[in-house]
């Protein structure tokens, strides 16, 4: 069924004017699919390319380790306007011949609350540097993209793109109402705070906040930054009308999103309900009515679901300002995806060996998370059954109050009895995936763990990935380019 609709017809005028906004988007897919190659092809053509900030100090570092290849890093760090934290971070990090065969990357300290001066710094230079690298010789705008779900970093890694001059910033898999007032502040060099979920917190203990003080870095770009437009990423126009109203700060358009979209998808209103596969079951409720967030009178574009020839046209026609597509550009030549993952899954489109799952239970978070699955390899359950569990990354850890009072941090993908010690149950154990090192291998990051395994991938997809078939033709690969020209064709498939 259609998850976004209109009611009646609307024509393009339904678009504010002057909106002034490219009609294509691209997903901001992580860990590091969007990376800065991918979002600069799309943004020189003249759409808006997105970077994933998911994770991105971790990709950062280990690019660093692995040699820095092309020498983009340092590029972009000599331009940046912390120098003397940019010269400590090579220093840090910096192998210049690359890691030794068998060498595991080495780790950067998980987030918490408390998280120190450097670890925010660490943050903030990464997100600098892939913006930077993404805008670097042109004039095309670019987005970055960040989950609500993954809090501690993204006030470092926001102030970080800004300096860099990111356009817009993008954020679902969550409600994001702190981010717009914490934009306003940081392009004054204000310090910003977001407010932290306690899970078992009681209803006299004392918000918890992340904070972030920009006069601790010491940038030497003084004057005020240019405050990026924001985008929450909604998938009911009940969260549309209150990030509307209710945002510490203004917004500037949304990207409304169905639940064919790959990475996380927003759960089924109401009582969940899966299918005979597993999956879970959406319905009316799920329908976004597109009539009342059109009423709001920002521009917005539709996603999960419009990766076909002609979108771009079809969605305009019913007063949406273009489209937003992952799945097609996540296996295009510009894509961070590995070549071997790219060929696999190209090659199984072709032969119809391919599925998507949207898996309820992958993901640490409780959102469902869309998983590629390939007939002719193990299945991702297959590969994870026999995964010696460790938690080093953290990044979806969940803080928690424990019995003393403090807070602590816990991950149902995290080894079963560390998580039952927190407070957690084995129940809510089953069939979690650690999603924080399985992306991070589909980037080709893998990390080698201290049993000698390297974790292996897991690629995401929304359910458009058929019709990459159809965008090949008969070649064997295809560039951003190519989808840009795709979704643009008039000859409309539906």
């Amino acid at each position: 069924m259609p998850y976004l609709r209109f009611s009646k017809d609307l024509t393009r005028s339904t678009v504010p004017a002057g909106s002034g906004w490219p009609a294509i988007i691209q997903g901001g897919m992580g860990v590091a699919v969007s990376h800065w190659p991918l979002a600069r092809a799309v943004s020189m053509a003249g759409q808006l390319g997105v970077v994933s900030g998911t994770g991105i100090d971790t990709v950062v570092v280990r690019r660093m380790q692995d040699g820095d290849i092309g020498g983009h890093v340092r590029r972009a760090l000599a331009a940046s306007p912390w120098s003397a934290l940019a010269e400590q971070f090579l220093a840090r990090y910096f192998c210049p011949d690359g890691r030794s065969s068998g060498q595991p990357y080495a780790r950067l300290p998980m987030w918490t609350l408390t998280s120190n001066h450097w670890r925010k710094a660490v943050a903030m230079l990464s997100g600098y540097v892939e913006v930077w690298l993404a805008k670097h010789g042109h004039g095309g705008r670019v987005g970055i993209n960040l989950l609500t779900k993954v809090p501690f970093p993204n006030l470092a890694v926001l102030y970080g793109a800004m300096h860099a001059g990111v356009d817009v910033v993008l954020m679902g898999a969550g409600i994001p109402r702190d981010i717009p007032g914490a934009l306003d502040r940081m392009a004054q060099h204000e310090a910003a705070a977001l407010r932290i979920d306690i899970a078992g917190a009681r209803g006299d203990d004392p918000e918890q906040w992340m904070r972030f003080e920009p006069v601790a870095y010491e940038s030497t770009a003084t004057d005020p930054l240019v405050r990026p437009a924001f985008f929450p990423i909604v998938a009911a126009h009940s969260l549309a009308n209150m990030m509307a109203k209710k945002a510490s700060g203004s917004i500037q358009g949304f990207v409304i999103e169905g639940p064919t979209a790959g990475g996380h998808n927003a759960p089924p209103r109401g009582p969940v309900r899966l299918d005979q596969t597993g999956q879970p079951v959406y319905g009316e409720r799920d329908v976004v009515d597109l009539d009342e967030v059109a009423k709001l009178g920002y521009p917005y574009w539709l996603a999960g679901g419009f990766g076909f020839r002609g979108s771009v046209a079809k969605a305009q026609e019913q007063g949406a300002a273009g489209v937003q597509v992952g799945t097609l550009f996540a296996f295009c030549e510009e894509s961070g995806l590995t070549p071997s993952i790219r060929k696999q899954v190209i090659t199984a489109v072709k032969e119809g060996h391919l599925s998507v799952r949207t898996d309820p239970l992958a993901s640490p978070t409780g959102f469902p998370f869309k998983v590629v699955e390939l007939e002719q390899t193990l299945s991702q359950a297959e590969v994870y059954a026999d995964r010696h569990r460790v938690c080093d990354l953290g990044y979806l850890r969940e803080a928690y109050r424990e019995e003393s009072g403090r807070v602590g941090y816990r991950c149902p993908a995290e080894p079963i009895d560390d998580y039952v010690a927190k407070g957690g149950t084995a129940a809510q154990t089953l069939g979690r995936k650690c999603l924080c090192n399985g992306l991070m291998a589909s980037a080709g990051v893998p990390q080698r763990q201290k049993d000698k395994a390297v974790e292996q991938p897991i690629v995401t997809s929304g359910d458009e990935i058929q019709r990459i078939g159809e965008l090949l033709g008969d070649d064997a690969s295809y560039t951003a380019k190519d989808v840009i020209d795709y979704l643009m064709d008039e000859r409309r498939d539906r």
